[in-house]
């Protein structure tokens, strides 16, 4: 249909008669044209160097492996009530259901982690589509005591490995609602234990996957051990008024994350939406292991379950792998477009979410540092390009958020 004019006519029939009543009438469309493709992102060594647009057989090296993580922004919350400025043909789901494959597929990413996976179309289309690529799919919807939408339309975090790189061990699902029952019932009088929980209580879920590498153990000091990863995806609670709620779901993700790591030798993986920013008590938490007891965010603990504060601390050695690009060394075209993408304050980039009404970070891969290095990462966005369209979604990119891709290699084993 490209380059033509499509033309609907309707025609009013007797329905007792089989006759046409009146003459016909039509509409003429404009000329169709074919569907915007933005310049494909590079992937980009940390040491400066830019490598050649994605291609799987020359980005894939032996002992290495590239996660994806990317909220697709679910059907469900992709109105034009919310997103006006984005056309409504470039909304529909059929339209961006397919611009994401293309832009998930064409990133040749090893693990990706997605968040707003509605069950739905978990079980219709993207288990079954990248099941034709190669990948393997874990899924955990979120859970349902606050949701009030279609049970089909919940959403939840999908991810997905190919089975040629990876095995699945084990997978673990955490239930923030779970922790939150457990949390009130040890700490909250039982007088007050129904507006705890009311506070608590978001439906949020973390899908932690224990994989298998398949790609050997080279370089390793125990070449006979199995090289096992551990990947976490999760979506945290959204609401800005509830930092303390936000908080209280890393440091119980994290908790779970550490068990794990006392029971294995694990490099680990956190990937997700945290709808939190750089900054904030969540990421401080993510990324130096504790919260400064001092920040603003710990003001706000109506019900006490961030006391002491001494408490919010972890062991997991987690960098996140975008602050690679903020210790890139050397000079360069590509090195400088990339810094002036990031915040120099934060080290972190200037945004992953960009809507008419907020631009910011709340995306993140954080790694633990003493099993994986940082190889390459997937280029960042411009902000000012995506102006041309208002914000995110738009034609060209169907999501709010903006994909982040790293690729990583295993350490040398060190005990922790």
């Amino acid at each position: 249909d490209i380059g033509h004019v499509l033309r609907f006519e309707c025609v009013s029939v007797d329905a007792e008669k089989k006759v046409p009543v009146g003459p016909p009438t039509s509409i003429m469309t404009s000329r169709v044209i074919p569907a915007p493709t933005p310049t494909p992102r590079r992937l980009i060594q940390v040491n400066g160097d830019v490598l050649s647009h994605l291609d799987l057989d020359s980005q894939t090296s032996f002992g290495t492996f590239s996660v994806l993580s990317y909220n697709i922004l679910a059907d469900a919350y992709a109105t034009s009530d919310a997103y006006s400025y984005c056309p409504t043909w470039a909304l529909s789901w059929t339209y961006r259901r397919q611009n994401l494959m293309r832009e998930i597929i064409g990133y040749h990413a090893d693990i990706i982690c997605l968040q707003e996976v509605q069950l739905n179309h978990f079980e219709d289309f993207f288990s079954p589509e990248l099941d034709k690529h190669g990948y393997q799919a874990l899924y955990k919807k979120r859970t349902t005591e606050v949701y009030t939408g279609a049970p089909h339309a919940i959403d939840g975090c999908a991810t997905f490995f190919r089975r040629d790189k990876f095995s699945h061990v084990k997978k673990y699902e955490v239930e923030f609602n779970k922790a939150a029952q457990s949390l009130t019932d040890a700490i909250i009088p039982s007088t007050q234990r129904r507006v705890a929980l009311s506070r608590l209580i978001k439906d949020n879920v973390a899908l932690i996957a224990v994989l298998e590498a398949k790609f050997g153990n080279h370089g390793t000091d125990n070449p006979g051990k199995r090289q096992l990863l551990c990947v976490a995806n999760t979506h945290v609670n959204v609401h800005q008024d509830l930092k303390d709620v936000k908080l209280w779901e890393v440091q119980t993700l994290l908790k779970g994350l550490e068990k794990i790591a006392v029971s294995a030798d694990i490099p680990m993986l956190v990937c997700g939406d945290f709808n939190s920013v750089p900054g904030s008590s969540p990421h401080g938490l993510l990324a130096m292991g504790k919260v400064d007891q001092l920040h603003p965010d710990l003001a706000i603990d109506p019900l006490g379950i961030l006391r002491p504060a001494s408490k919010l601390t972890h062991q997991l050695p987690l960098v996140s792998a975008y602050s690679s690009f903020a210790r890139m060394v050397g000079v360069g075209y590509d090195l400088e477009h990339q810094r002036r993408r990031m915040d120099p304050a934060t080290n972190e980039p200037l945004f992953t979410n960009c809507t008419r009404d907020f631009t910011g970070t709340v995306d993140y891969i954080f790694y633990t540092a003493d099993s994986l290095s940082v190889e390459s990462l997937l280029e960042l966005l411009d902000e000012e390009s995506l102006r041309k369209d208002t914000a995110l979604p738009s034609p060209e990119w169907s999501s709010d958020h903006i994909a982040l891709l790293a690729e990583f290699r295993c350490k040398p084993r060190i005990r922790r």
